[in-house]
């Protein structure tokens, strides 16, 4: 399953808001610097689907705020 997540780096909380199916809003606390950001992201998602961090994947995005997850 593919997800679209619009990354909200150094937010006061962290947080994973529901947009649509496949459109999610993450707060994370880290900042954006050498993939701080992108794991803090993929920490939340996992315990938002509860699954383990190693079935995301980035996919796209790297260093922007509009990211590709898959989800295995």
């Amino acid at each position: 399953m593919r997800i679209f997540v619009k990354a909200k780096p150094l937010a006061k909380k962290e947080s994973v808001e529901k947009i649509d199916e496949i459109h999610f809003a993450v707060s994370v606390k880290e900042p954006p610097k050498n993939g701080q950001a992108n794991q803090a992201i993929i920490k939340a998602l996992a315990g938002y689907f509860n699954t383990s961090p190693s079935t995301i994947r980035l996919i796209a995005g790297f260093s922007s705020k509009q990211k590709i997850f898959e989800i295995l």
